[in-house]
């Protein structure tokens, strides 16, 4: 434990805000994530501290953000937060400051420390380490409070509310025990469970913004298929996305060996492990790492998307000359997954991305089974999918995968992915050549075939471009001949 003490006080970033806290009468603990994640010995490339003080958080968090040029926000007025974010040579980190919780007329700001861990969410973050006894200490156990149990219940990888109230009091934690259980590979305990499907339907009176973090959290950890599995066994799935319950079972075509809500959730699992496979491909990584919004990832959005791809089939399903048919679904599911979206208050960014994906997410199966695949055809798919390209391959091959009934090939598996996976190759190398300087401009036809602005314009520069993309026209002159052509042709319809 000694060590831990050691990586405490090395820490530059507690070493400053100890500094500044030791200016203060009021008495403050350091609790929450790093602590518990301290003797979980997790290494983080970004630091959130969490301290506890026993009044006037506000005021002196405001001054210590003053003091060291950082900004600052008030989180919560009425409940004494705010966060005070601190940049410095290319780092950041958030540093939040909250006022005892719980009453108690002994103590100055109306609450003390034991008070206010016994009203945390659970076991594993009730850990409180006190910064004024930091300095004299000789042992970890000098500055440690652990009056619930947590280094019991970290050791043994549990996941338990502090107390049978901590749910119903604020009913996100439901899903945080969930990404907490799929981040650090935690078990949810019996009693939390029987609590988490005793208060399941609460748990959409929470923000749907908080939703969606925790969601993420899951969905960006490398246990998603599992927790999704947990929260739909539990119930809680069906609260936060109600759409789903019409996909269970629809059964499919003699090509699928599950209906379509199994079938999703393989979609999951597929992908998951398809991502472990990929783990050597250096622009795989770095597309699936990227950013989207906030904390959310490419990675993160493309499970849900595998998650969500058939979302559509249901509405769509109907039986032409005894075969089963879901035309349109992937339309239909791209109007559903919008709403989902919009629900979870998603930004921009993510329900472009995943309007593409789910629209798009057919189309490598049909460009696998071509005989001859074009130029044409895959300058097309790319204009198409944009950005999202790999996105969608990557789908396709995890919705291949998950895909084996009785009418489904090996041989046609293998070729598919083969066919996916030099797409995503094509895309990355793609990226990094230069682009193709533009032939002609809109001016260039108004001027040369005396047009009026108009669709037509558009419509013959799209044309001319593909045909440059794909080696069929090299110059301007070439490019004019085509869009003569191509005019004189719109003008005999």
């Amino acid at each position: 434990m000694d060590a831990i003490l050691k990586e405490i006080r090395a820490n530059p970033y507690l070493k400053l805000i100890t500094r500044q806290l030791n200016k203060y009468p009021q008495e403050s603990y350091l609790v929450g994530g790093y602590p518990r994640d301290l003797f979980l010995k997790r290494k983080k490339e970004v630091f959130d501290f969490d301290f506890a003080l026993s009044s006037d958080a506000v005021k002196i968090g405001r001054e210590i953000a003053k003091s060291l040029k950082s900004g600052f926000v008030v989180l919560d007025k009425e409940h004494g937060s705010c966060r005070m974010v601190y940049n410095k040579g290319g780092q950041s980190c958030n540093f939040d400051f909250t006022d005892f919780r719980g009453s108690s007329a002994s103590t100055i700001g109306g609450g003390d420390i034991l008070t206010d861990l016994s009203l945390r969410d659970f076991t594993i973050n009730s850990l409180g380490l006190d910064l004024r006894a930091l300095g004299k200490a000789k042992n970890i156990k000098d500055v440690l409070i652990d009056k619930y149990g947590a280094i019991k219940d970290i050791k043994s990888g549990n996941i338990r509310v502090v107390s049978d109230s901590s749910l119903r009091d604020d009913p996100l934690r439901i899903l945080r025990a969930y990404s907490l259980s799929a981040v650090l590979d935690f078990k949810i305990e019996p009693k939390t469970r029987s609590l988490i499907k005793k208060y399941k339907d609460k748990i959409t009176s929470s923000a749907y913004e908080r939703i969606s973090e925790e969601l993420f959290k899951i969905l960006n950890s490398k246990k998603a298929f599992i927790a999704f599995k947990d929260m739909d066994d539990s119930g809680v799935l069906d609260k936060i996305i109600p759409e789903i319950k019409s996909m269970r079972k629809v059964n499919q075509g003699p090509y699928h060996h599950l209906d379509v809500y199994r079938h999703c959730f393989e979609a999951l699992r597929q992908i998951e492990r398809l991502f472990e496979e990929l783990k050597r491909y250096g622009d795989i990584q770095s597309f699936l790492n990227r950013i989207v919004s906030g904390t959310h990832t490419k990675r993160a959005l493309l499970k849900f998307s595998a998650f969500l791809h058939d979302i559509g089939k249901p509405v769509s399903r109907e039986r032409i000359k005894d075969k089963i048919c879901f035309h349109g679904h992937e339309r239909t599911g791209r109007n559903i997954v919008r709403g989902i979206a919009e629900r979870l208050r998603l930004s921009n960014d993510e329900r472009n991305a995943l309007d593409k994906i789910i629209f798009w997410h057919l189309r490598p199966g049909y460009l696998a089974d071509l005989k001859d695949l074009s130029r044409r055809a895959v300058y097309r798919f790319f204009r198409d999918t944009q950005n999202e390209a790999v996105s969608v391959l990557l789908l396709s091959i995890a919705d291949q995968r998950s895909t084996r009934g009785p009418l489904t090939r090996g041989a046609n598996r293998k070729h598919h992915e083969e066919v996916c996976l030099a797409l995503v190759r094509d895309f990355f190398k793609k990226s990094k050549e230069k682009k193709l300087v533009k032939l002609l401009d809109g001016n260039d036809l108004i001027a040369e075939f005396k047009l009026e602005p108009g669709p037509i314009i558009g419509k013959l520069l799209a044309a001319v471009e593909e045909a440059h993309a794909v080696g069929d026209v090299r110059d301007k002159a070439q490019a004019l001949a085509l869009a003569k052509k191509l005019l004189n042709k719109e003008r005999r319809k």
